[in-house]
């Protein structure tokens, strides 16, 4: 007999940055008690599996589902073989993810409705990332709720959302200028500067068609979900909630440390905690550009330099392939810096951030301002130094240094020295601004607390999710 259950059906993205919050909500629902089939492409599967001590894993969910949790997992194809390089066929992949992709999903789709007896078709829904152009298309056909998660900031959904009212106005393509926008709903005020790396883009090409072709699509979702905190955003998400029903329901983090050692890394994560854990507490300064974006030697070198300057203990990330432009031997570290840094850094290619961030050793972060790493940064109690460096992070940065004063930026100018790099890790690490910054981190990260607590803001935009995505699937149910 076909069960009653709500069965959420959940295409995650395949960036890390979207890969962690999508398993994250994936447990939070299936602990309300939904069912969840969570689908990965399978070189994204691989990818992680390869990233574990155990690299024939084929079930990342099992550990979940041994706990109680009713979360099944899936994986289907982009319609290239899993050694096709990706990133060196970007535009040829991306073409195939537009135009190709939304077949397979319809594919998998209706595989996963019409091989389960277990529950009743009109209770499946759709969970997908926002940045998908599909959904619409794959809800309307199978009958199904469409569900949207946004997994960045209301803000810079707020700015996707009315791209052809800036268009309308000018501001899109921003194309070198700076000028105050005041006329966006919710939004008070925001310098073009501070818009989305695509907005400022002239020549538009593939991604710019996904991009925007999403926020079309999303304009149908009968649901929005956001990792984002309506209390630090009160007045973007408010008037979002005018148009559509849109839930502020982060920050997404695992609610327990079994469902937290669940796979979700595309890389290999080394361990840092026996060394940061021989350092004075909030001693280190935590270093990382993230999983996706790229910046060339110059950059690299001026943050070695202002490192060794600074004379600070440091955990520096650098992933492999980050660089844009290595010359020569490929190294990318100025001659020596290892060794003479030997005593007090740890340059590693990937790792566990949380982890990192967590320890008592760790008193700063340098980031690119990707929303994840805000996210673990503010629960840390870690204020930042910001350099953004593409898409949303330019805008997450002035959230960080503007709105919420928890960070400030790494260079005022369009170029950098090392002489600065080092000046803003002292202002950063030690003195009245660093005191004054962790003193207003500390009531962000207070209002992030209060949120996820029972009967906090977060908590019950979630249990009115849970409650208004029931009823609709019932509602469905009785036509």
């Amino acid at each position: 007999m076909a069960s009653n259950r709500a069965h959420a059906v959940m295409v995650c993205f395949h960036l890390q940055g979207h890969i962690i919050p999508f398993v994250n909500l994936a447990l939070k629902l299936a602990s309300k008690g939904f069912t969840i089939t969570f689908a990965h492409l399978d070189f994204v599967h691989q990818q992680i599996s390869k990233s574990q001590y155990n690299a024939t894993q084929t079930d990342i969910f099992a550990a979940a589902r041994s706990s109680g949790l009713d979360i099944r997992y899936t994986t289907f194809s982009d319609g290239h073989p899993l050694d096709f390089d990706r990133s060196v066929s970007f535009d040829q992949w991306l073409e195939i993810f537009r135009d190709e992709l939304p077949d397979k999903v319809d594919d998998l789709v209706g595989n996963i409705l019409q091989s389960d007896s277990s529950t009743a078709p009109s209770n499946y829904f759709l969970i997908a990332d926002t940045l998908y152009t599909w959904p619409k298309k794959i809800a309307q056909k199978y009958g199904l709720v469409n569900v949207s998660f946004w997994t960045e900031p209301a803000l810079v959904f707020s700015l996707y959302y009315h791209l052809e009212l800036l268009r309308e106005n000018g501001h899109v393509p921003v194309n070198g200028r700076r000028e105050i926008v005041n006329y966006l709903p919710g939004i008070e005020s925001i310098n073009t500067k501070d818009f989305m790396s695509y907005l400022h883009d002239t020549e538009l090409g593939v991604l710019h068609d996904i991009m925007f072709g999403a926020f079309d699509d999303v304009k149908t979702a009968d649901f929005i979900l956001c990792n984002t905190v309506q209390d630090v955003e009160a007045d973007t998400i408010s008037a979002l909630q005018q148009k559509h029903p849109f839930y502020a329901i982060g920050p997404l983090f695992p609610a327990d440390s079994a469902n937290n050692s669940i796979a979700k890394s595309l890389l290999p994560e080394s361990s840092s905690a026996d060394w940061l854990n021989s350092r004075p507490p909030g001693s280190v300064l935590y270093v990382s550009f993230g999983s996706l974006a790229k910046t060339d030697k110059k950059v690299i070198l001026e943050i070695a330099g202002g490192l060794l300057l600074s004379g600070v203990n440091f955990i520096w990330v650098l992933r492999p392939g980050m660089v844009d432009s290595i010359t020569g031997d490929g190294g990318v570290l100025p001659e020596g810096f290892e060794d003479g840094t030997r005593e007090r850094g740890m340059v590693v290619p990937w790792c566990s951030q949380n982890e990192v961030l967590r320890n008592p050793a760790i008193g700063g972060f340098l980031t690119h301002c990707g929303w994840n790493s805000i996210l673990e940064s503010i629960w840390s109690g870690v204020p930042m130094i910001c350099y953004p460096l593409f898409t949303d992070q330019i805008t997450n940065r002035k959230l960080v240094v503007d709105d919420w004063r928890v960070g400030i930026n790494l260079c005022d100018g369009e170029s950098m020295s090392k002489e600065e790099v080092a000046e803003k890790i002292e202002v950063l690490m030690s003195g009245k601004r660093s005191q004054e910054l962790r003193q207003e981190i500390q009531k962000v990260r207070t209002t992030f607390q209060n949120a996820i607590s029972v009967g906090g803001s977060s908590d019950q935009n979630f249990d009115r999710f849970v409650l208004d995505v029931s009823q609709e699937i019932l509602r469905r149910s009785c036509h």
